[in-house]
């Protein structure tokens, strides 16, 4: 349980952390191979691999040039159980549980269990929320699920507590993909204030204020993805605020 251990331990040392999202459908070698490099060089903690569908079907050899062109640790994100891939680091098996839709929660679950079984993967189980976001996403059509209304931080705050109770080890909020807003930051304090286990926000972070609000908000780790697609070169801008915080919280 290495990645999860370090997880936990750096959320309860207010360490915060920076996981690049890349989705296999829309990389190349090229893009991935430059990525990788910008990444490793601005000190980003993760790579998140996984999209809401499927197309090209190259998950594994994109992996290993992640693998090969850095050494950041790559944890599947999968949006369902055909993104499974024995050469990552580990995978959040997600369950989506502000949504009621039975597969989402447990049933891909059980489709995948003994493949993860005998993998190599570490295997972290993670409450992933879904939050409105003012559009409607990729994840909340693919899941048919509908997502946590972004004015009721009370349900959101239930949720996670309702997830920490069953054993999940982390709790991702996420406004999804091309996110017209990111997750409300008093919903992220809120929920915060009433879990022990680490809190991951992604979506809808297009900038380094948004990320910096976000982690002062609680986040432990953001995830950024559709706006690094577009521009690369926000990756050491994120990073860079992630420093300044940190600074900012030593002094």
């Amino acid at each position: 349980m290495e990645l999860l251990n370090k997880l936990t331990k750096d959320s309860s040392r207010g360490r915060k952390k920076f996981a690049v999202l890349v989705d296999p459908d829309k990389s190349t070698t090229a893009s991935l191979k430059k990525l990788a490099g910008i990444a490793g060089k601005s000190g980003v903690d993760y790579f998140f691999f996984g999209g809401s569908l499927l197309i090209h079907g190259k998950g594994e050899a994109q992996i290993h040039i992640l693998r090969d062109y850095s050494d950041i640790p790559v944890i599947l994100f999968p949006g369902s159980s055909l993104q499974v891939y024995p050469n990552a680091h580990g995978i959040l098996l997600l369950s989506l549980i502000s949504g009621r839709n039975a597969d989402m929660l447990i049933g891909k679950h059980v489709e995948s269990a003994a493949l993860l079984r005998s993998s190599k993967l570490e295997i972290i189980p993670t409450g992933y929320m879904l939050i409105e976001s003012g559009r409607p996403t990729s994840v909340s059509y693919i899941s048919n699920t509908r997502p946590v209304p972004s004015d009721k931080p009370d349900i959101a705050v239930c949720t996670a507590i309702a997830g920490e109770m069953l054993g999940l080890k982390l709790i991702f909020m996420d406004a999804g993909s091309g996110a017209q807003n990111p997750v409300p930051y008093e919903m992220i304090t809120r929920v915060r204030q009433e879990i022990s286990v680490p809190l991951i926000v992604g979506g809808g972070i297009s900038d380094p204020g948004k990320a910096g609000k976000a982690l002062k908000a609680g986040a432990d780790m953001i995830v950024v993805g559709n706006a690094i697609e577009k521009n690369p070169k926000l990756i050491p801008e994120i990073s860079e605020e992630i420093a300044k915080s940190e600074k900012r919280k030593a002094q």
